[in-house]
């Protein structure tokens, strides 16, 4: 017998700011995401700080964007620093409406000038054991991210119960598509989108998707049903999609 549902988001959301950085939609973003109103929400491209926006726009917002953006709905939020400037830093974040019992970064760095890291809470469910969150934005490049799948892995099944309740989302850039047979493998996991040809769903650019970056993978989970956000008003928001996935707990 399932359980009730959980409502679980993915976001790109380019550092609050549209495609080719021409407007900055991190207010539109939040409406957005409070219009969705998931219960656990991964995202990547993080602002944690940027002095440079702060001081050229009159409604930067005062406090860091996943702060701005959990503000009154998601009690429970954590941020994952990956990349460090003069000037801020960005990274990736996990907002909850479900108290985070743990977060850790985990550092995945391969290529020193593409600093990559992989959020993990651990998040108390309304019903069973607390399930293992991780919000991913893996290397550009094929060699890089096969040693960072390789990492996740490791690290996940290093865990105290590496059985547990299991959610990884974000973006892959997988173009090749083979992280999925590796987290298959190795950690039993199946990707909420994938078809029959085993294809993930098209997530970028968000205006018309062609290619298959963003992923939502689960284990101890039932998938009910699934969306792509694309198209208007979300391309206006970010270049990537947004994608949403409503999961049953397998009954005990």
């Amino acid at each position: 017998m399932s359980k009730p549902a959980l409502h679980i988001t993915t976001f790109n959301i380019h550092k609050g700011f549209s495609q080719f950085n021409r407007r900055m939609m991190v207010h539109e973003l939040r409406e957005r995401l409070r219009h969705l109103n998931p219960d656990i929400v991964f995202l990547q491209e993080v602002q944690g700080l940027h002095l440079g926006h702060a001081e050229n726009h009159h409604n930067w917002p005062a406090a860091a964007q996943h702060e701005f953006l959990a503000e009154d709905v998601w009690p429970a939020a954590a941020y994952g620093r990956n990349m460090l400037y003069d000037h801020g830093h960005h990274g990736n974040a996990i907002l909850s409406r479900f108290p985070i019992l743990h977060a850790h970064n985990q550092d995945v760095t391969h290529l020193q000038f593409e600093k990559r890291g992989l959020l993990h809470c651990r998040i108390e469910l309304p019903e069973g054991p607390p399930a293992h969150c991780v919000c991913v934005h893996l290397s550009l490049f094929g060699y890089s991210r096969r040693k960072q799948l390789a990492a996740l892995a490791d690290y996940l099944n290093g865990m105290d119960d590496p059985t547990a309740p299991l959610i990884v989302a974000g973006d892959f850039n997988d173009w090749s598509n083979r992280a999925g047979k590796l987290l298959e493998q190795s950690l039993g996991m199946s990707e909420v989108f994938t078809d029959l040809a085993s294809r993930p769903v098209r997530s970028f650019p968000a205006a018309m998707p062609m290619f298959r970056l963003d992923r939502i993978y689960v284990r101890g989970f039932a998938v009910q049903r699934t969306e792509v956000h694309h198209g208007l008003p979300w391309s206006k928001i970010s270049d990537h999609a947004a994608l949403s996935a409503h999961l049953a707990r397998h009954g005990h």
